[in-house]
Formats: C-alpha cells, structure tokens, sequence
C-alpha cells in the first residue's frame, strides 16, 4: 500500500483541494517511477488508478484538450478502463458523463487520434475533432465543483487511497 505522512497530507490540504489530490497522485507516480506500464500498474489500486486518470485528464485537458491527452498517449489509460464509473462512485457524476461523450469520439477515431503526428497534423486535429471543443468547455465549468467532489471523497474514505503514517 502506498504510504503518506499525515503531515505531508495537512500540508497540502491546507494549500487547497488540488495540491491535496496531488499529494496522492505524487505518491503513486513515485510508486510506479513516473511511467505506467504494464508491469508495474498493478502497484496501484482501482481507486488509485481513478485518482491519478484525473490528475492526467485535468492537466491535458487544461492544458491542450483531449486531443493533447490522446496525443500524449493517456486515451487508452482513461477510456479504456472504468474510469468514469470511478469518477461516479467519486461524485464527479458531471466529468464522468463527459468523459463518456469523449470515449465515443475516441473510440469511433481511434486510429487516426493516437497515430504519429508532425506538429501541423497535431494541430490540425484540433478543427478536425472540433466535438471535442463544447465538452472541453463543458469540464472547464465544472471543473472546481468535480475537483472539489473528489477531494471529498477521498478525504472520506482516505483509507482506500494511501495509508496514512
């Protein structure tokens, strides 16, 4: 199990819900090294998995979109696992129910989102998957409310999460 210090955690919450979040997901790229891989993700619980799928999503999707995410190779991590049904148990039923809209862009262009790119391509892809755009907007509305809903989460049922030392 992963461990955290108790003081490490108050810290962060102090700081806000994102440096708090954050703290895990630290935790658990320490864990595995800083790259999933088939090998060493079992290291991580479904729970953990969930929570560190949302520290990716919210830093690519703020950062360049879903398209970044796909292109920055975490589109099989997110959409192929049950990451929005975690994001439900969570209490993020909003970014749950865009995550599902975008894995049916995902699945239906698959190919075509997670090839290789020159940067033209990869900035063409943003007009090319411009459905992509309103459900970015959407998450960006949401954002601090979902946020907030998941740090309250896993501040109630921290146990699930990382063992606290």
């Amino acid at each position: 199990m992963i461990q955290i210090p108790e003081n490490k955690i108050i810290d962060a919450a102090r700081q806000g819900m994102d440096e708090f979040l954050k703290v895990f997901s630290d935790a658990y790229l320490n864990e595995v090294d800083g790259i999933l891989s088939a090998e060493n993700m079992p290291k991580l619980t479904g729970y953990q998995h969930a929570l560190l799928a949302y520290r990716f999503f919210q830093e690519e999707v703020n950062q360049g979109g879903f398209v970044q995410l796909i292109q920055n190779g975490f589109g099989g991590y997110i959409f192929d696992n049950p990451t929005a049904k975690a994001w439900k148990i969570f209490g993020a039923t909003e970014a749950a129910k865009i995550l599902y809209k975008a894995k049916e862009i995902y699945d239906a262009h698959r190919a075509e989102l997670e090839g290789e790119t020159t940067d033209e391509e990869f900035t063409a892809m943003y007009v090319d998957f411009e459905q992509f755009d309103e459900l970015e907007e959407n998450y960006f509305l949401i954002e601090e409310e979902q946020t907030a809903k998941i740090a309250s989460f896993v501040d109630n049922h921290i146990e699930e999460f990382a063992q606290i030392i």
